[in-house]
């Protein structure tokens, strides 16, 4: 019964990559604007109402791999080293992505990530669709530092700065790859811009928060 439901699992897997790649090559292609959820699911092999059930509407078709973020800040703070602030613990998690090139430090040269990258910052309804993948990564934060005791309000203004620091960081490091340049020559900037960032954040908030117990 086990490997049945494993085996369930792994096509469901399969059939939702299947279709989100389908689907992005489709956008790029033609425009996201241009392609409706009936052109994905035909070149798919799959009927609408089958699509509809992995991707409630066409920007998920797009976004859905933003999911697996919404709580990676709010991991990083939970599991910080004791005795470091949240703002310090963030910085050193970007910072170790900007080396690494993740993606989703906006420090990444490689054609398909830029053109995902362009793809999401050109189209008006994804940027809307991501507000809200924003929004749950503000609230998932704001919880974990609510629960080291927190006020509600100043818990919340930190996760708003934090995650919106990240977000415009990334932006601007694409910004800066699109123009031209690549990753390795953009790098020294782009730490450099970390450390400002995460230091005006660090001088308001990280001075006078809890600190984990050792």
């Amino acid at each position: 019964m086990e490997n049945t439901t494993g085996l369930r699992e792994s096509k469901k897997l399969r059939t939702r990559r299947r279709l989100a790649a389908t689907a992005l090559e489709l956008f790029l292609e033609r425009g996201f604007d241009a392609v409706s959820v009936a052109d994905v699911a035909a070149a798919a092999e799959v009927s609408k109402p089958t699509l509809f059930r992995y991707f409630p509407t066409k920007e998920d078709l797009v976004l859905d791999r933003f999911a697996d973020h919404q709580d990676e800040v709010a991991r990083v703070v939970r599991e910080r080293a004791a005795g470091l602030g949240p703002v310090a613990a963030v910085h050193g998690h970007f910072l170790a992505a900007l080396a690494e090139r993740d993606p989703i430090t906006g420090l990444c040269d490689h054609p398909n990530v830029l053109a995902f990258q362009g793809l999401l910052y050109s189209t008006d309804s994804l940027g809307a669709r991501l507000a809200r993948y924003t929004a749950r990564e503000v609230e998932l934060l704001a919880e974990a530092l609510e629960a080291e005791s927190a006020e509600p309000l100043p818990a919340r203004l930190a996760a708003l700065h934090l995650v919106t620091v990240r977000h415009e960081l990334g932006r601007e490091n694409w910004r800066r790859i699109a123009a031209g340049r690549s990753a390795d020559e953009v790098h020294p900037g782009a730490v450099a811009d970390a450390d400002r960032a995460f230091a005006m954040l660090a001088e308001g908030f990280d001075r006078g928060w809890p600190r984990p117990a050792a």
